[in-house]
């Protein structure tokens, strides 16, 4: 049997996956073009490894099906695409994350990378962001002593705060971005729990997954 490494705080529990997530992500612009894929399957892999960590301390994070979730996610998977002509991107400069452009069209290994993005779009990133944006930031900004603030209720500022930060961790897509994270937040704040936002980013994540695939629409990873 693995051991588990000592319980992290209830802050490092919602803060390091993301951290380490970001901080890996910077990376991939350096070195050779094809390195950041390989740095995004280890950084899918530490990820889900970070998740487990912290998955006794931060007991918020459990998936919930509910047609709630399930219908923000659609909705918003159709905002992130729809919207794509009619505001400005930035932060889109330099050589899109397309795997099939530097392995070939059928090149095995480019799938393998596409599996990996899919698979880490759909599992790992959504528990990872929304227990770092929704359920300590949000209520950070309200209260540094977050556990005591519940997860139920909209509080304005930290609501505000909180969206368009989501936002400006999208550039390319500030827009939808924004109302990704606004109805995210929504969500939690109604149901009280983080489940149904849980669920609605990885079904938005994996929507837009099979489109960027499906389209070769690259530009959106």
């Amino acid at each position: 049997m693995i051991s588990r490494l000592p319980a992290p705080s209830p802050t490092i529990a919602r803060v390091a996956p993301f951290a380490v997530f970001a901080l890996l992500t910077s990376f991939q612009g350096y070195g050779p073009e094809t390195a950041k894929y390989w740095i995004y399957a280890a950084k899918t892999v530490l990820g889900a490894g970070l998740l487990w960590w912290v998955w006794p301390v931060a007991k918020e994070m459990r998936w919930t099906f509910s047609w709630a979730g399930l219908l923000v996610g659609v909705v918003i998977a159709g905002l992130w695409i729809g919207l794509e002509p009619f505001y400005p991107h930035f932060g889109r400069g330099g050589k899109p994350w397309n795997p099939f452009a530097d392995f070939g069209e059928r090149s095995a290994l480019a799938w393998f990378f596409v599996s990996v993005r899919l698979l880490a779009v759909t599992l790992v990133v959504p528990p990872l962001e929304e227990v770092f944006y929704r359920s300590f930031l949000y209520r950070y900004i309200s209260k540094p002593d977050f556990e005591s603030v519940p997860l139920k209720g909209v509080r304005w500022p930290a609501f505000l705060i909180t969206a368009a930060l989501f936002g400006a961790a999208h550039p390319g897509e500030w827009l939808p971005g924004m109302l990704c994270g606004a109805a995210y937040q929504a969500l939690v704040c109604w149901k009280g729990r983080l489940g149904d936002a849980i669920l609605a980013h990885a079904v938005t994540n994996l929507i837009l997954g099979i489109y960027v695939v499906s389209s070769r629409s690259f530009q959106f990873w």
